[in-house]
């Protein structure tokens, strides 16, 4: 069972802190700590901003500073307070941004997006048990084919719902009802359109419940591009992967006119940008 031990010294979130999540009051990070706080009542607020800070990195994706201060209404200089914190303790990492497409003039901005080591400490205390059964599978019921039937057959239960939501919806509003049956399952997905001068969406999914497994075992991966590529109507690309160490799981899926629910073609490969 994998999960992300709480260090001592500086009193993060572990896995049960960060994955209370509800609803923190914001008293104002702008402000100064008011004076004659109680010790204990203030250091319980700054878990609760830093376990805000880490929720919305998984729910959005690495993002910039600036980003994580409008999303939350707290000052720059707060924000970065607390990923100072947060990198220091092995929970979110720096990294330059990764551009797809025509790169723009400038430096990258910097953004933060978790470790495995924070991802590990919202829900994927199950790893280790599920990569040992496809291990057991693959080495018992005929290999690689064994897991690839597996990983198709879960996602193809999984795609039921995400049908319904799909064939509810606009031929052009296909992609977000997608990402919103994707998010309802754990995925925290969104859709938005792919930076020029390509021609489509990118269904972005922040969030991976199987990632440290799918490391290991691809397939789950190449058997979720193929149902994407089947609900949508046409051939969709992965760009990325959080499996793979990407921030972000990236598809994209390109404009067309006409949508059918009969195409079957995919392509699973990575962006090698």
């Amino acid at each position: 069972m994998q999960g992300t031990a709480r260090r001592a010294g500086r009193g993060l979130p572990g896995p049960e802190e960060l994955r209370n999540n509800g609803v923190v009051k914001n008293v104002g990070e702008a402000r100064e700590t008011p004076t004659g706080a109680p010790q204990e009542e203030l250091a319980t607020g700054e878990r609760s901003t830093r376990n805000r800070v880490a929720r919305s990195i998984l729910d959005h994706g690495p993002s910039t500073v600036a980003e994580l201060a409008g999303r939350l209404g707290l000052t720059q200089a707060a924000v970065r307070r607390h990923l100072d914190a947060l990198v220091a303790d092995d929970v979110v990492e720096a990294r330059e941004q990764r551009v797809y497409g025509a790169r723009t003039r400038g430096r990258p901005a910097k953004v933060f997006a978790l470790t495995d080591c924070g991802r590990d400490a919202f829900d994927q205390s199950y790893d280790k048990l599920a990569a040992d059964a496809l291990r057991w599978i693959q080495e018992r019921f005929g290999g690689d084919e064994a897991v690839v039937a597996f990983a198709r057959a879960r996602i193809a239960e999984q795609a039921a719902e995400y049908r319904k939501a799909v064939e509810a919806a606009a031929p052009e509003d296909r992609t977000e009802a997608l990402a919103k049956a994707l998010s309802a399952d754990g995925y925290a997905a969104t859709a938005r359109s792919a930076p020029l001068p390509q021609r489509g969406e990118q269904l972005c999914q922040h969030h991976c419940p199987v990632a440290h497994v799918a490391e290991k075992f691809p397939q789950l991966c190449d058997a979720e591009t193929e149902i994407f590529s089947q609900l949508l109507g046409t051939h969709v690309q992965r760009l990325a992967t959080i499996a793979h160490g990407d921030g972000v799981c990236t598809t994209f899926i390109p404009k067309i006119s006409h949508v059918s629910h009969n195409a079957s073609a995919s392509t699973a490969g990575r962006n090698p940008a």
